[in-house]
Formats: C-alpha cells, sequence, structure tokens
C-alpha cells in the first residue's frame, strides 16, 4: 500500500514538471515568435500566410493561438506584438506559480520520505542541505515581481520590475509590465504616462523598443486622458524620429485616422 502511494506522488509530480517545462518551451516559442513577427514586420492580415509557411508545430500551435485572438481584428504590427507579448506573459506568469508550486510539493514530498525512511542524523543534515541551497540560489526579479502581482502586492510588484529593470537596462518588458499594472489595475492613467516618460528619457533605446514605447505613449494620451493633442504630437515626434521606416508610417496612418494632414 506504501509503495503504491509513492509510485502515485511521483507520477503526479512527474507530469507536473513536464508540463512545467512544456510551458516554458512554450514561453520560449512565443518570444521568438515575437521576433519573427518584428523583423518580418507581421501584421494580422499576414497571420494565415505565416502559419501556412511554418514548419515547426510547436510554433505552428502558438500562431494558431494567436491567429484565435487576432479573429476578426485588422491589427498592426505593434499591435499584434502587443497580443503576441500578452500570450508569452500570461504563459510565462502562470508557469511561474506551477513551479512554485510544484517546488513546494517535491520538496515536501522528499522530505516526508527522509523523515520516514532515512535515519533521523541523516534527516536532519539533508534538510539543512536543501534550505542551505535555497538561501545562495539567485532570484529572478520578473519571476518575483509577477507573483506579487498574483498576490495582489501591486507596489511591491512594481519596485520588483524596476529592479528587473535596472539589472536589464536594454530589456523594455518591465517597463511595460509596470505601465500594464498602473493603467489595467491601479487605474493610472498619468502615473502610466509618467513611466515611459521615464523609461524614454533615461535609457537609449533600440528603434523598435522606442517606437513601442512611444505609441504606447500616445494611446494613454488619447484613449485614456482624452487629450488628442498631446497624442498628435507624439505621433509627429516618432515620424521625425524614424523618417522612412514602417514605425514613421504607422504614425502617419494613426494621424489620417485622428483627421490630421
Amino acid at each position: 500500500m506504501k509503495i503504491l502511494i509513492h509510485i502515485i506522488a511521483i507520477a503526479v509530480l512527474a507530469f507536473g514538471w513536464k508540463t512545467h517545462i512544456a510551458n516554458k518551451q512554450s514561453v520560449n516559442e512565443t518570444r521568438e515568435l515575437l521576433k519573427r513577427i518584428d523583423n518580418e514586420a507581421i501584421s494580422s492580415d499576414k497571420i494565415p500566410q505565416m502559419l501556412a509557411d511554418t514548419k515547426n508545430s510547436a510554433q505552428k500551435k502558438i500562431i494558431e493561438k494567436l491567429a484565435e485572438k487576432l479573429k476578426g481584428k485588422e491589427t498592426d504590427v505593434d499591435q499584434t506584438m502587443i497580443i503576441a507579448e500578452e500570450m508569452a506573459n500570461e504563459t510565462d506568469g502562470s508557469s511561474t506559480f506551477t513551479g512554485i508550486l510544484l517546488t513546494f510539493l517535491s520538496a515536501g514530498y522528499v522530505g516526508i520520505v527522509f523523515v520516514a525512511y532515512v535515519l533521523p542524523v541523516i534527516a536532519h543534515r539533508a534538510t539543512h542541505t536543501i534550505y542551505d541551497s535555497g538561501e545562495i540560489m539567485e532570484k529572478d526579479p520578473m519571476a518575483e515581481a509577477r507573483s506579487k502581482v498574483a498576490q495582489g502586492d501591486y507596489d511591491g510588484a512594481i519596485l520588483a520590475f524596476r529592479e528587473a529593470a535596472e539589472k536589464d537596462p536594454g530589456n523594455r518588458v518591465p517597463w511595460v509590465e509596470i505601465v500594464k499594472l498602473q493603467r489595467e489595475t491601479l487605474h493610472q492613467p498619468a502615473e502610466a504616462i509618467a513611466t515611459i516618460r521615464e523609461a524614454l528619457e533615461q535609457h537609449e533605446w533600440q528603434e523598435n523598443d522606442a517606437a513601442y514605447l512611444l505609441f504606447r505613449l500616445a494611446e494613454l494620451y488619447d484613449g485614456d486622458l482624452a487629450d488628442r493633442d498631446s497624442a498628435i504630437e507624439i505621433m509627429r515626434q516618432a515620424m521625425e524620429q524614424f523618417p522612412e521606416t514602417r514605425h514613421s508610417a504607422n504614425a502617419r496612418h494613426k494621424l489620417h485616422e485622428w483627421g490630421v494632414v
């Protein structure tokens, strides 16, 4: 009976870790898809052809999921990237939570086995080894920040995302996550605008990253503060900053939508 219980426990944990690893691989595949969308300037109308041209079965599943999310929408490259990035973040967030839970359950199971079947002295030493190893492991700031989001500690999450931004200054994702929290969860569009302006002023960004932040800034002014004049100025800034690029073309298209010649 005891052996059967251990077999079931090991099988459940093995299945959980296998699923967790698959989710992590899915996040990596989605990140690769983001690069492809960016490099090949893929908008929503090109997704079906992208799906047809893709041979990798894992990426096909992700593209199919993206196509389902884009169904009935007409998006430009930046908007398509936003939706794909949200897919990656959702999977990464749930994967982080699953990893924490599996680590806790695995450690608990190992502890039970040691306590039940190994001499108390050996069990005591093994427990100390596990805890000592855990203390020296470097924390992943992004995982820590998303964990705080899941706990509802939004101020702590913002601090953790800022820490992640300091450690990886060329990565826009921590800034995007802060803006998302301020705008969608805390309903503080003014703070979200201040965050984007801080990111733009304090860091040298690659062209695609800088354009992405400018478009999100214009979106906040127009959609959240109803300040179209400021949004127009930002679109004009994008045209001047990135002439003869798709970013300039997208900004010009947006200005035409707003009735600005």
